[in-house]
């Protein structure tokens, strides 16, 4: 037995029973649709305002007058907030309930995105957008708590892929909405029209969400936090599991934080509302998502994360060509490759987690979004320095670290199953 499933009765989460299956939520039973319905909008609401500035970053260097890796700023300080952020706001919702804390986090992050078209400078645009990051880190980790607390086990990969599916709507559609708004009013308008946006989503959230039926509070003594992130730290499988979502985002971080800026450049010269069109490609990453349970069903988890990793690599690749067509097609196997990857990582960590499934998913989700940050960074100075094939190259060292760890854990599996049972 690993030691984060030890010691249950001293760590947070600890007074969370396994309730019945059958008062659990599934598919097609009462509650079910309200409640993916409410989780895929809170994912919309917080992958649209998270991301909300990446495909604007040629205009926010022009009127600024900054460089692409300055401007990538203004999403990795989001991103950054929110994996600073993740663990703290998880150990909230483990004494004040995940829906309070999740509705909370949306509210102040709606607030913040209506302030950032007021912003006079870059600097103050980076810290509303660090302010935004960290508020938004209510919802990932506690959504997938949530979910494992609500949802019968044998649907929590579909119901996690459903709310996955969520963010890759959100990053899509806050893309090409500001792509267009943008070519005729400019980046602050186009921010604004995202941030009205995600308000409509956080309302109907709040509206839909079914009140939660098997959450019991934990204690918010900062010692029985620190035993249980201890505990999560120490089980191998999961800090296999984070490294592999923060590896995974580090690719998907950098391809996207830097696209804007090749397309608009010379060869291909698009205007700001086609670039933001190409996040269309966003809808495979939803469907990927959402079919993850059915990929590991067939494949395995391990088998998925080969998968998802192969399918990122051959994108990586193929973006490599001087051919409009042949880019797109790579964009489209990197965020296939990617939303698979992550849904099958992040709900391994759901059912890894035995207690204090939050700070479990916090720690994911604060592993993910370091990659998210480290990737926005990593992929602006590869591509300031050496040009898309920079890049690529930074991503394609990521997924070999996402093959390398899925190969380490599938040899540490072997060996355990043949290991002698001894009696206890």
């Amino acid at each position: 037995m690993s030691p984060a499933s030890t010691g249950a009765s001293t760590v947070v989460g600890a007074a969370h029973s396994v309730p019945s299956l059958d008062s659990r939520m599934a598919p097609g039973g009462p509650g079910y649709r309200r409640m993916s319905l409410a989780l895929f909008l809170a994912g919309v609401a917080t992958f649209a305002l998270l991301y909300s500035t990446q495909a604007l970053l040629p205009l926010i260097s022009g009127e600024l007058g900054v460089t692409a890796s300055a401007a990538s700023w203004t999403v990795a300080a989001a991103t950054g907030g929110l994996a600073l952020f993740v663990l703290p706001m998880s150990a909230l919702s483990e004494r004040f309930g995940r829906r309070t804390v999740m509705t909370a986090s949306l509210a102040v992050a709606v607030t913040v995105g209506m302030l950032v078209p007021f912003a006079p400078n870059l600097t103050v645009l980076v810290a509303l957008r660090a302010v935004q990051g960290a508020a938004l880190a209510g919802l990932p980790a506690s959504a997938t708590a949530y979910l494992a607390e609500e949802v019968r086990p044998k649907a929590l990969v579909t119901a996690i892929g459903l709310f996955v599916a969520g963010n890759s709507v959100g990053g899509m559609s806050g893309r090409v909405v500001t792509g267009w708004v943008a070519q005729e009013w400019g980046w602050r308008v186009a921010v604004g029209v995202v941030g009205a946006l995600a308000v409509a989503c956080a309302v109907a959230f709040r509206m839909l969400l079914p009140a939660p039926r098997h959450f019991k509070p934990g204690s918010l003594r900062p010692r029985v936090l620190v035993r249980t992130v201890r505990g999560h730290l120490s089980d191998p499988l999961l800090c296999r599991l984070y490294a592999i979502g923060a590896l995974f985002m580090t690719v998907f971080g950098g391809v996207y934080t830097v696209i804007g800026y090749r397309l608009t450049e010379a060869p291909f010269g698009l205007p700001q509302g086609v670039v933001g069109s190409i996040f269309l490609v966003y809808l495979v990453g939803t469907v990927s998502a959402s079919t993850a349970g059915r990929l590991v069903g067939r494949l395995g988890r391990r088998g998925a994360l080969y998968a998802g990793g192969a399918t990122t690599a051959a994108g990586l690749l193929l973006s490599l060509a001087g051919s409009l067509p042949l880019v797109l097609l790579g964009l489209v196997l990197i965020t296939g490759g990617f939303f698979a990857g992550h849904a099958v990582a992040s709900s391994a960590v759901s059912r890894t987690a035995t207690h204090g499934r939050a700070q479990a998913s916090a720690l994911y989700q604060s592993a993910y979004y370091v990659g998210s940050s480290a990737g926005s960074m990593l992929g602006a100075v590869a591509f300031h320095t050496g040009g898309w094939a920079g890049t690529v190259g930074v991503g394609l060292l990521a997924v070999a670290g996402v093959v390398t760890i899925t190969v380490f854990g599938t040899r540490a599996a072997r060996l355990r199953r043949r290991e002698p049972v001894t009696a206890a």
